[in-house]
């Protein structure tokens, strides 16, 4: 979903304001910069939309998986990368305009630690720091790194007290959310991104925790998503999750919340294992919270197990750890919780474990603030 434009558009990014203060001050009258805009009807093309989509005011590729270690223990690992075309400096020919930024946040979640170990990084595009490319995913800062060759990604990190080097390797085509990769968020289709998840990524490499590395494998979500519009007015956060089953299924869903905690817009994608995929409408979507966890270093309170509703199923999420708040405010300037879930069927067999995935939850401290 389009979850993270109320975190980057408009200026809302510290490193946004850090990054672009001094080309600002050096274009005092800048003219106002067109985005391009999300339309109904487009064909996404591949592998050409893997790739970045310079033109758009936000983008980002965001992977998050379950991973296992030789003993069997279980790690939860995301690895999200931002594209943010700033409208500052774009009739600047200086090398050092602000043109586009790149954010990235790092994350692994280790039920011994109990916590997430995580890191985040923003630069500026230009000189080989940071950047992307066009026609195949490629996103790096420094040695961060997601890179696509030919259909399988690369996602190299060494953030502060944990690395990994995972490889990711897709099962089938992308599943395009909304209509046909054309993802609302509201009844007014202006509020809109293109949308699409790789699900059933097999992931195999190495974590490196307290300097100790070692062999994993696992199981993987991609979402590649770019818009240019903010979120619709009254939108406090969201809740969002990309679902690996068992039998080869993939399930993405997610809701806007108004400030009374009640959904503004629902969406759901569905696809079985070979088979077509099923878009469901706001109406057949439901997001009941079943137990909160308070963060100890915020105060804020999350929901962290869900009963989910998408037509007639009904799930229960319940999280790897607690405690998988991340702080991302010296980057995006938002804590939200990002994390590890088992998926359980709802009703007579619940407790039984059908698949694996990530939720993410935003706006549960203040309200993302935008400008």
């Amino acid at each position: 979903m389009d979850r993270r434009t109320l975190l980057l558009a408009l200026g809302c990014l510290p490193a946004w304001r850090a990054l672009g203060a001094e080309a600002a001050s050096e274009e005092p009258e800048r003219p106002a910069v067109t985005f391009a805009p999300v339309l109904p009807g487009l064909t996404l093309a591949f592998p050409a939309d893997h790739g970045a989509h310079p033109g758009f005011r936000t983008e980002w590729w965001y992977a998050t998986g379950w991973l296992t270690l030789p003993d069997g223990s279980p790690l939860g690992f995301q690895a999200t990368f931002f594209r943010v075309r700033t409208g500052i400096g774009e009739t600047n020919p200086s090398a050092f305009a602000p043109r586009q930024l790149m954010l990235a946040h790092a994350a692994i979640a280790d039920p011994r630690l109990g916590r997430l170990r995580h890191d985040q990084r923003a630069a500026r595009v230009g000189f080989g720091r940071a950047g992307f490319e066009t026609g195949r995913t490629h996103a790096w800062i420094g040695d961060w790194h997601l890179e696509q060759t030919d259909d399988l990604y690369r996602a190299e990190v060494r953030g502060e007290g944990f690395a990994y080097a995972l490889t990711l390797v897709p099962e089938g085509p992308p599943l395009l959310n909304g209509a046909a990769g054309f993802s609302t968020k509201a009844p007014d289709q202006r509020h809109a991104s293109y949308y699409y998840s790789r699900p059933q990524l097999r992931v195999s490499g190495s974590v490196t925790l307290e300097g100790r590395p070692q062999a994993v494998t696992g199981l993987a979500w991609l979402d590649h998503e770019w818009s240019s519009e903010i979120l619709p007015d009254g939108a406090q956060g969201w809740d969002w999750v990309g679902l690996n089953l068992d039998d080869g299924g993939a399930l993405m869903a997610f809701r806007l919340r108004g400030q009374d905690d009640q959904a503004l817009w629902s969406a759901a994608s569905f696809r079985p294992a070979g088979g077509s995929a099923q878009v469901w409408p706001p109406e057949a979507i439901a997001f009941e919270p079943l137990r909160h966890w308070t963060s100890p270093r915020t105060g804020i309170a999350y929901p962290v197990a869900w009963r989910v509703r998408v037509g007639d199923r009904l799930l229960q999420l319940q999280p790897l750890m607690d405690d998988q708040e991340l702080d991302s405010r010296r980057s995006t300037g938002a804590v939200y919780w990002e994390g590890a879930v088992r998926v359980n069927e709802d009703g007579p067999q619940v407790g039984r474990d059908i698949g694996w995935g990530y939720l993410e939850m935003t706006g549960y401290g203040e309200r993302i603030r935008v400008g």
